[in-house]
């Protein structure tokens, strides 16, 4: 009985796996983008695979796709450092298809330069406007820092997934780092700034954007994190028990009285100590923290449960069914979770996946299995050619 009503239980959890709107990329143009200098590719609307050795353009490709949604390259690279080596600019466009109607994101930079982002040849006129209409999930070997890293980058997390589908909190996220900023200015000042009513309009705003994002971010990992264990679970085959904690100032109550007790420490340090920006998402493996317990193998479960709870959270909140880019996956997995994650992949649980490694190998056991459209690229040189 305990057996079916996990079952059950799962069963539920992925069914919200299909979102309200379709929406999948049919072709996309490069000219000057890191080591492309030009390419013209038609996707499927399927599984992509592409293979080839490091540092032939796998992940460049994916990375483009990314900045076509969110307008910034997925490492944070300045745009001027995204620009093939001897250009002076770069540009993408990607011909979409957005709930069965086409959709057109064109981009272009020129160096020192202004940044052109276009929806259906009109120019956005804020790009914070453009986030969310194309979304996506990543998985790359940078996430590890999600586990190793500070808790910043926990936090961009969040921000990341949430901003996707709530302008609100985009909003308030960005108020919230203008009135951070304006404080830190005052406590940096020298001679140094003693006049409380200059400190208090700032904080007044600190608080009151804080807390929208707080009670954002509690929802959030309140709702994500038994989608993230049944993933966990799936992949480890129920090996190990995994757990995310949110934890924040605002759990005490209004920022104002906290940020006026430690107004006298923040001006010797020069920095605010008590805030959204010191929230912590803490990941832990059993009773620990997995960034001190946990494998190779456990620390890249993890995080590929991260990802696809974000796929099936973005699908909760009736969103366009997000993109799936998966580079060097299956790195660091024993036989058994690869295993597994390769059921996960090339089942129709999923919209369209962009899927990069090295091995062959580990590509066609999942075209094997795909019940659906598929196609393969071979990698070489910034160039893709499809194997037929």
């Amino acid at each position: 009985m305990q057996f079916f009503l996990k079952n059950c239980r799962k069963i539920a959890i992925f069914a919200t796996l299909k979102c309200k709107e379709k929406m999948k990329l049919e072709h996309l143009s490069i000219v000057n983008y890191k080591n492309i200098r030009e390419a013209e590719i038609d996707f499927s609307g399927g599984v992509n695979c592409l293979v080839g050795n490091n540092g032939m353009g796998k992940t460049n490709l994916l990375d483009a796709i990314y900045y076509l949604s969110f307008c910034k390259s997925l490492n944070a690279l300045p745009d001027s450092q995204v620009i093939t080596h001897g250009e002076d600019y770069f540009m993408l466009s990607g011909k979409f298809e957005l709930n069965g109607q086409p959709e057109e994101i064109r981009c272009g930079y020129k160096y020192k330069g202004r940044k052109s982002f276009k929806r259906g040849g009109k120019e956005y006129t804020r790009l914070s406007d453009h986030i969310g209409l194309l979304p996506i999930v990543t998985l790359t070997p940078a996430d590890s820092e999600l586990i190793q890293g500070g808790s910043e980058e926990r936090r961009r997390l969040m921000d990341m997934i949430i901003s996707q589908f709530n302008k609100t909190y985009l909003d308030a996220l960005i108020r919230y780092n203008n009135a951070l900023q304006q404080r830190n200015t005052l406590l940096k000042q020298d001679p140094p700034c003693t006049d409380v009513s200059l400190y208090q309009v700032w904080e007044e705003q600190m608080d009151y954007y804080g807390q929208l994002i707080y009670q954002a971010r509690l929802d959030f990992v309140t709702r994500f994190e038994p989608v993230f264990q049944e993933f966990y679970t799936q992949i480890s085959q129920d090996q190990e028990k995994v757990s995310l904690t949110y934890t924040s100032h605002f759990a005490n109550g209004s920022l104002l009285p906290q940020l006026d007790e430690v107004r006298a420490r923040d001006l010797a340090l020069g920095y605010t100590t008590r805030g959204a920006h010191k929230d912590e998402l803490i990941m832990q493996l059993g009773d620990c923290l997995i960034k001190q317990v946990g494998s190779q193998g456990q620390n890249k479960t993890y995080l590929v449960g991260l990802k696809m709870a974000q796929f099936d959270y973005l699908c909760r909140q009736g969103l366009t069914t997000p993109i799936l880019l998966l580079d060097d996956i299956f790195d660091r997995l024993d036989a058994r979770r690869m295993e597994q994650i390769i059921r996960l992949v090339a089942s129709d649980r999923f919209g369209q996946i962009f899927i990069t490694d090295t091995n062959r190998e580990y590509l066609d056991r999942i075209i094997e299995n795909v019940s659906g459209d598929y196609k393969l690229f071979i990698v070489e040189e910034g160039r893709y050619a499809e194997k037929k």
